[in-house]
């Protein structure tokens, strides 16, 4: 049975801006929401309210009695004194054997669970905070921004974890493909109110475009029936003979009302400075050894980069992409070998880190002047300010006050500025919003210079990268392929390690689960029956969510019992596909696995 939170009526004001404005919503542990909105609109502060975290100004909140909730949180409290097993007893309150068992089910062997937290990549410390949330139980998950500075395999584990969890999920993430992989329904927080969608956030995305494209031409009927009953009473109003229906006009007149449209928020302008188009190479990176004096990081590396190439640099964090990418910018001297740029180079660089790259006693203004090119007028700079939404007073801000997302758009502002003929963006997308993300990546592929970047967005680097160079395992290499075949090579090492540090059958009965051929064919064609079920479902729920917009009044209860009734045969069609999957990837084993 699904326990439920129930917000009533709720408020929350900041001094004297409203954030929440008497909002209500039933949210449930059947319901898997993506929580979207500009940055600042109110999504982390309705997360912290709910979690109890943080007070309303009015309204009520109330939790059924059976409801538990797992919190991922962002910062923990790891020390070196404490083992991992341990913490995770402590954070779960669950005994040590149920932590185990949920810890290897993650693929984190006794050996780490000996260890410190703190000794573990960043990757193994979120499957700790998973595995942990495992043995606490929980029946709903609340997750903010849970994907910002994780790697791509770690992303992949966190997306399978979220859609084999039984109960519900709460999530905060501007990562558009991750919501789209995880969740079922879609909340908007926006102009103080919240809007629950029942369909994945592209099914939203849709439906609102649609209703606004409804109401607009609902608005402009409304216009075109007031012109002509204005014209009418202005001519007959004196008229005695047409006194009566001038009156039953004004009456008319008085009852046509507009619905009413939301002012389109301000949406940043991201244009990089025009490059003529050159071939030749850009890059040459030769027996290259990075790291630091007292640490080896990666290499011997050799790769070479084109004129007007796009590449993702992928790869586990803490295996070197930063560190790769600070020796190409020449902020970090490399270890032995040489990085040679092609003649007329000028070099754009976004840290990873905008809190640490800002942190200068400065205004905005006063930044983007000192970092300008020296030929750039200071018109330019206050345009190319304003085009990223500072304006006005907002232009003298102390970048010590700016949120991560202000931060960002200054760190685009000083590239676009700089007119750089290479650009270098280490996570350039965390903290941006899904329109400025958006307008980035339309911009980079019209950009003609070349561009590094590293991101784990997926939507994004499949939009802008033209190539990908892999950085594993103290190597860094040019992948042989597009990002989708890299991705699917990436899919089966995660799951290959964590079949293979799960512990393997034993018994006879247990190895018997391998499939023979013929077998692994007949659940093969099953699951492209299920797929095929699939697409049909998916297909019948767009068409719903395009009625919906047709229908001002709102939703139809029989449309809206029949989304549910989709919603529960995809989850269990999903449900079955992935029991298949798994049977058919723990019968083939590592053989799938393809080398880069």
């Amino acid at each position: 049975m699904a326990e439920f939170i129930t917000v009533s009526q709720l408020t929350k004001t900041i001094g004297t801006r409203t954030l929440l404005d008497n909002v209500s919503v039933t949210l449930s542990t059947d319901q898997k929401i993506g929580i979207i909105g500009r940055n600042g609109a109110g999504k982390t502060t309705f997360f912290h309210i709910v979690l109890g975290t943080d007070e309303a100004t009015s309204g009520t909140i109330t939790q059924s009695a059976g409801l538990t909730i797992g919190y991922l949180r962002q910062h923990d409290d790891f020390s070196d004194s404490e083992a991992t097993l341990a913490w995770m007893e402590r954070t779960s309150g669950a005994p040590a054997w149920e932590c185990a068992k949920a810890a290897h089910a993650f693929g984190i062997t006794d050996a780490q669970l000996d260890q410190s937290p703190l000794a573990l990549s960043g990757g193994y410390r979120m499957r700790v905070k998973l595995a942990t949330i495992t043995a606490s139980e929980p029946n709903m998950l609340m997750l903010d921004e849970p994907t910002n500075y994780l790697d791509l395999s770690t992303l992949l584990l966190l997306e399978r974890f979220i859609n084999t969890f039984s109960g519900g999920v709460l999530l905060i993430s501007h990562d558009r493909e991750f919501l789209r992989r995880t969740c079922d329904h879609t909340l908007e927080v926006a102009s103080g109110k919240l809007d629950l969608f029942p369909g994945t956030i592209d099914d939203y995305i849709a439906y609102k475009s649609e209703r606004l494209a409804h109401a607009e031409a609902f608005n402009r009927n409304v216009e075109k029936k007031q012109e002509h009953l204005e014209r009418f009473i202005t001519r007959f109003r004196a008229k005695a003979s047409k006194a009566t229906q001038a009156q039953s006009k004004m009456k008319q007149l008085e009852k046509l009302q507009k619905v009413e449209i939301d002012a389109p928020l301000s949406t940043a302008r991201i244009k990089f400075p025009l490059q003529e188009r050159k071939k030749g190479t850009a890059l040459d990176v030769m027996d290259l050894a990075i790291g630091y004096p007292n640490k080896h990081v990666a290499g011997p590396v050799n790769v070479s980069i084109e004129r007007g190439q796009r590449i993702a640099v992928l790869g586990d964090n803490g295996q070197g992409k930063s560190t790769f990418l600070k020796t190409i910018a020449e902020t970090l001297r490399p270890l032995n070998g040489r990085v040679k740029w092609g003649f007329g180079t000028q070099i754009g660089y976004f840290a990873q880190h905008v809190y640490e790259e800002l942190n200068q006693p400065l205004t905005i203004v006063q930044y983007l002047e000192k970092e300008a090119d020296p030929s750039v007028p200071r018109q330019q700079v206050l345009d190319t300010a304003g085009s990223l939404l500072f304006s006005g007073d907002d232009m003298h801000k102390s970048l010590s006050v700016l949120s991560g997302g202000e931060r960002a758009r200054v760190l685009l502002a000083k590239i676009i500025l700089s007119n750089p003929t290479v650009m270098l963006l280490d996570e350039p997308t965390n903290h941006l919003d899904f329109e400025t993300v958006e307008l980035l990546g339309e911009s980079l592929k019209d950009y003609a210079g070349t561009v590094l970047f590293i991101s784990h967005d997926r939507t994004f680097i499949s939009e802008v990268a033209t190539g990908v160079i892999h950085v594993a395992d103290g190597k860094i290499r040019n992948f042989p392929g597009p990002f989708d075949e890299f991705l699917s090579y990436l899919k089966n090492v995660v799951a290959s390690q964590l079949i293979s540090d799960s512990p393997k059958p034993t018994s006879k009965k247990q190895a018997s689960a391998v499939l023979s051929g013929k077998a692994q064919r007949e659940l093969t064609k099953k699951m492209q029956g299920i797929e095929r079920k699939v697409e049909k479902l998916e297909a019948e729920k767009k068409q719903i969510h395009r009625l919906f917009a047709l229908e001002p009044l709102g939703y139809s209860e029989e449309k809206t019992n029949r989304l549910e009734a989709i919603d529960a045969e995809l989850a269990s069609l999903e449900s079955d596909w992935f029991t298949m999957n798994e049977r058919l990837s723990m019968s083939k084993g590592s053989d799938n696995v393809t080398e880069a």
